[in-house]
């Protein structure tokens, strides 16, 4: 990987190692109980001091038992299966070129665990063209060895997407140091890695998927290629047990050194061998990636295991990409994409940028120029993933429910009220939202479709549709694999906010005939009225299984339409409430909450404080069993501060609360 591509990384470097160093060094005595996720060196800790806000671990002295922000850090949600739905236009493919991502969602330290108080934040939602994402990071002077924070696993695994941690050992331009690679593929005297099995357990304490790893310091030799060769043996094998994923980078070559070949070829074929992918190199090109695609067939392999690295870090959209190389229009893609750091939608964009800012330019990112995943814009330079890859979903099982939550906003609502005016990021909290967006059939003027982030029922943001109705407009918004029963209800909470508008819910029990038609829908009437309002329509004329949910909307003129949640249940039902709510340690403000999870399934949980005058303000919402809260402070005459903790249901219904005080 060039060096230039190296901007996030950078942390200085580190000087020579000391082996007698402790397992652990922090740049200060000062407690801090704000949980971050962790970041590990293999062993040897770099000599000095670290910086500020900086901790020097060794993985070798890690273990579960012993980590005390592991609660934090420990993802909840399971990986969802997926089913590919008939696709949304004729030039999507299913079953060839996968995309893989390479994100920096934070600094390697100082990454908070459960999110901050921001909304300005890569709230990546477009999971549907995912197959696998690497939580990208690491550097020589803070650590090399990344696990994801779980808000990002849980987001992911809601929608089907496995999530690697990251394993960096950096050019020695960078700091890199030879001695962290020997440390990562030492081994012990019965010729195990111990390593390889940290980095399992890790893992799977942490509830990620497997592990990306990027050896890229110089100066090694044929015995050092050899060890890696081993430890990626072993690594996979014990991987494969847990149900953990491995993807090797091509840097070091079997001999050791690291020579970036932009191919699979016989000098990385042994460590693709030894791994379930391989990101390929930013130096391909059309001739590499056929003859590495015909390589891997040889080798008994998928060519759509190898990623073809795609560099949109600096210039995202305009990125210049040879894509008929990698997925030709008019015959079977060659291999499958790896981007390189697409949160360029936001970090491009000026420091006032909101939250619809960024999700305008990532729906560019990932739809294409038309916005619309059914009509995709073939001729333009930048091919977006939804014109070669056929998107997936998660929604196959009762019940299901959404409120439109993309995991940051600007405030906090509930039932259309406004309990927190701070903004926040959480992406745990996102819910599975619609997978192409936006497919929108008319016969007239096309309206604006976005989330929004000035009003919302429920979270941080809901789904306005806004502009000139002139002809009826159906909205696709979930393809599903629902079954019908004969209580079988649709709940859609709305709000006409300007203009005569009409709404219908539009079901589909059939897919397309073909790939790019419109679901044979069947359409229902559904009320409207003034402020925000929540519609029950019965589906008990139809059968089978819901294959679409869309809406069609008619009326005339200007108008604004927004959608704060969907449902689809048989019945409905409150969770149970959690137990033992209690703050395990404070310092001031500062405040580590923990509790028993409630039996029975949960979504998430939220947690409120209950002001003196009664009033319920929304601190925060996770998926996990504790949960840190920053900047309280006593109001005027209160010594005992008072807390509740609900469970949220998959229908967004609460439980009783879990109570708890804190004494001033």
């Amino acid at each position: 990987m060039n060096l230039s591509r190296r901007t996030v990384l950078l942390a200085g470097a580190a000087a020579a190692l000391t082996p007698a160093l402790p397992a652990t060094a922090t740049s200060a005595a000062t407690r801090d109980l704000q949980p971050y996720a962790s970041y590990w060196y293999p062993d040897s800790l770099p000599s000095g001091t670290p910086g500020a806000g900086i901790t020097w671990r060794s993985l070798t002295a890690w273990s579960a038992a012993t980590d005390p922000d592991l609660p934090f850090n420990a993802a909840s949600v399971p990986l969802a299966a997926r089913f590919t739905p008939t696709p949304a236009n004729t030039t999507a493919r299913s079953g060839q070129a996968r995309i893989q991502s390479l994100v920096s969602f934070g600094p390697t330290s100082g990454n908070p665990s459960q999110g901050a108080p921001t909304a300005d934040y890569y709230a990546l939602t477009h999971w549907a063209y995912l197959d696998e994402l690497v939580f990208w990071g690491g550097s020589a002077g803070e650590g090399l060895i990344l696990a994801p924070n779980a808000p990002i696993v849980d987001a992911a695994h809601r929608h089907g997407v496995p999530v690697l941690g990251n394993i960096f050992l950096p050019p020695v331009a960078y700091g890199g140091q030879l001695r962290w690679t020997r440390d990562l593929v030492r081994k012990d005297s019965a010729g195990h890695y111990p390593l390889a099995a940290q980095l399992v357990a890790v893992a799977a304490a942490y509830g990620f998927d497997g592990w990306f790893v990027n050896a890229e310091t110089g100066g090694g030799n044929s015995t050092l290629g050899a060890d890696m060769r081993g430890f990626m043996k072993e690594l996979k094998a014990l991987s494969k047990a847990k149900g953990l994923r491995v993807t090797w980078y091509d840097a070091m070559t079997v001999n050791g050194t690291v020579a970036w070949q932009g191919a699979l070829d016989g000098r990385n074929q042994a460590f693709f061998q030894a791994a379930d992918a391989m990101f390929v190199d930013f130096r391909w090109s059309g001739s590499s990636l056929v003859s590495s695609g015909k390589l891997a067939g040889q080798l008994g392999r998928d060519p759509y295991e190898l990623w073809a690295g795609v560099d949109v870090e600096s210039n995202g959209t305009g990125s210049a990409v040879n894509w008929d190389a990698i997925v030709p229009t008019a015959s079977a893609h060659i291999t499958s994409i790896g981007f390189y750091r697409p949160e360029w939608t936001r970090n491009h964009l000026p420091a006032s940028r909101t939250p619809g800012d960024f999700h305008t330019a990532d729906d560019l990112f990932w739809t294409g120029a038309s916005l619309d995943p059914s009509r995709p814009d073939t001729t333009a330079g930048w091919r977006a993933p939804a014109v070669s890859v056929a998107d997936r979903s998660t929604v196959a099982a009762l019940p299901f429910a959404t409120v439109f939550n993309t995991g940051h906003g600007l405030r906090w609502y509930e039932d259309g009220e406004i309990t927190s005016d701070t903004a926040w990021n959480h992406l745990g909290l996102q819910d599975r939202l619609p997978s192409r967006r936006w497919v929108v059939r008319t016969s007239g003027t096309r309206p604006t479709v976005a989330f929004d982030f000035a009003d919302a029922w429920r979270g941080g943001s809901s789904l306005l549709v806004s502009g000139t109705l002139d002809a009826p407009t159906t909205l696709d918004l979930y393809a599903t694999r629902l079954p019908l029963g004969p209580r079988t209800v649709v709940e859609l909470t709305h709000r006409v906010d300007a203009g005569d508008v009409r709404v219908e819910l539009a079901v589909a029990t059939a897919e397309p005939g073909r790939p790019g038609q419109a679901p044979p829908y069947t359409y229902v009437p559904v009320a409207t009225g003034a402020g925000w309002r929540t519609t029950t329509v019965p589906l008990d004329g139809l059968s089978g299984t819901v294959r679409t949910l869309a809406v069609r909307l008619t009326g005339g003129g200007r108008m604004r339409w927004r959608l704060g949640g969907l449902a689809v249940r048989d019945a409905a039902s409150s969770p149970a409430a959690p137990t033992d709510l209690r703050v395990t340690d404070a310092d001031g403000g500062t405040m580590r909450f923990a509790w028993q999870p409630a039996p029975g399934p949960v979504r998430h949980y939220e947690l409120h404080r209950i002001l003196p005058d009664g009033t319920r303000r929304f601190l925060g919402g996770t998926c996990q069993h504790a949960f840190y809260v920053g900047g309280l402070a006593a109001e005027q005459g209160e010594s005992t501060a008072r807390f509740e903790l609900r469970a949220v249901g998959e229908l967004y219904n609460v439980s009783t609360p879990a109570t708890t005080t804190h004494r001033w």
